[in-house]
């Protein structure tokens, strides 16, 4: 049984994918098990939320669109249920985020999924976000102060 920690980072890694490299992945493992809806993908409303200088009263931001699904696994020996929320209003990436999501804490399919989805879009998502930081660092401005002498 996954920690709370190991399945927080997964379903992160599975929401921050892009739908079209969520999908290459998932293909590469074959045959999945059968599932069925407790919840089709619909799409919603979030409040984002945000906090003045990081410390200050939180106050509401503004809206974002997301898509939710819940699956539950009907064809393995436990009826596993996995859940899928992802910003935008892709169904088809909150089906197969929800589809993994129950995967990964079945113990016949974790380690399959972890190897062949999950390390590759976690390796994808922080090459992406050092490149960001790159071009971030690149444009930083180093502002000094000369002292007039007195």
């Amino acid at each position: 049984m996954a920690t709370v920690t190991e399945r927080q980072h997964w379903m992160k890694t599975l929401a921050k994918a892009t739908p079209a490299e969520l999908a290459e992945h998932v293909s590469k493992l074959g045959e999945l098990p059968e599932y069925r809806f407790l919840r089709s993908p619909e799409i919603g409303l979030a409040v984002v939320r945000g906090r003045a200088g990081g410390s200050g009263g939180a106050f509401n931001l503004g809206e974002m669109t997301l898509t939710r699904c819940v699956v539950q696994l009907t064809e393995l020996s436990e009826q596993t249920t996995g859940f899928g929320y992802v910003a935008g209003r892709s169904q088809q990436h909150a089906e197969l985020a929800a589809v993994c999501d129950a995967l990964l804490q079945q113990s016949q399919w974790h380690d399959r999924l972890q190897t062949g989805v999950i390390a590759p879009l976690r390796e994808r998502y922080e090459e992406k976000l050092r490149s960001q930081q790159q071009q971030t660092a690149s444009t930083q401005v180093e502002f000094f102060t000369m002292l007039r002498g007195e």
